[in-house]
């Protein structure tokens, strides 16, 4: 069996060193610049701090860069790569094309994971990439099963899979949030993650997509968040041994407790036979512990593969 990964985000240092003790190989971190959808931005001293907690623990620290970039963030980037040189970053997350001609032509050479979010679906595409510096991919969250494991018998490096957390399916560098409140004529002005805002389908009144914006855009998150562990088993046996944990709607204690569940069942996945009571259990208690106002399921893993376009 390949060797597991779990990559967790961090929304604090304090939380930082609990994820660290509670057994997670990498911390996903980033700045407010050039970092997406983040359960806390830290600023350059807070990352210095953090990639010496992280190193001092032997675990990896992985940065996000994978922001829509415009002309003038790429002029001004120099500052920020700097700064991954100095605290000796392990993987950079990116999605721009000139990030990775940067790091390339100005001898960075930065370990590279390739993300555009949704649309990383296919290994031609992360192939691709891995030619022009990727060493990792991260795969889009709305691949039925069956896409998965044809996609898998191709990949030339890891590939990412979400086993917990919200994902992203929509993003526009428009403020929608506040052209709805001045179309509105509302008096209302906090934007942010922590309002807890959500938009709810027409057809749909129980529907719970999350919205928010901040200074990269708008954010809008699918209906319910994700829980793979009752699919674990199954993702390993096709080489999907990279597995994320995203807080950015778990905050707080919670969401160590449901990583050191992810720990558990990786464990048992690399000592043995993880039985199907053995994950319903853990399932059991993920759902415990996952806020009462997001729904969770598998996402679109068990879709037939034709129906999703």
């Amino acid at each position: 069996m390949k060797n597991i990964i779990i990559t967790a985000t961090a929304e604090s240092l304090e939380q930082v060193k609990e994820l660290l003790a509670a057994g997670v190989d990498r911390i996903y971190v980033g700045e407010a610049d050039y970092a997406l959808r983040l359960p806390k931005t830290f600023t350059y001293e807070e990352l210095r701090q953090i990639a010496e907690l992280v190193h001092e623990a032997g675990k990896e620290l992985t940065v996000a860069a994978n922001a829509l970039m415009h002309q003038e963030m790429m002029d001004n980037i120099q500052p920020f790569m700097e700064l991954m040189k100095e605290i000796k970053v392990d993987y950079l997350v990116v999605g721009d094309a000139g990030i990775f001609y940067i790091n390339k032509r100005d001898g960075y050479n930065f370990k590279l994971i390739y993300d555009t979010s949704v649309f990383v679906t296919s290994s031609r595409q992360i192939n691709f990439w891995k030619d022009h510096g990727a060493v990792e991919a991260v795969l889009a969250r709305e691949i039925p099963s069956e896409e998965l494991f044809d996609i898998s018998e191709n990949l030339e490096i890891p590939a990412e899979i979400l086993v917990y957390g919200v994902s992203v399916i929509h993003h526009s560098k428009r403020s929608l949030l506040q052209n709805y409140y001045n179309f509105t004529h509302s008096e209302e002005t906090d934007k942010s993650k922590e309002r807890g805002l959500f938009l709810s389908e027409p057809g749909d009144p129980k529907s719970h997509h999350s919205i928010f914006e901040d200074k990269h855009g708008t954010h809008i998150f699918i209906n319910n968040d994700i829980n793979m562990m009752s699919k674990l088993t199954e993702l390993v046996d096709h080489g999907y041994c990279n597995w994320k944990l995203d807080g950015i709607f778990c905050p707080g204690q919670n969401f160590v407790e449901i990583a050191k569940l992810f720990v558990q069942a990786k464990e048992m996945l690399q000592a043995g036979p993880f039985t199907y009571d053995q994950a319903f259990l853990l399932d059991e208690a993920v759902r415990k512990l996952h806020p009462a106002e997001h729904g969770l399921d598998t996402g679109f893993y068990e879709y037939d593969r034709n129906k999703v376009k």
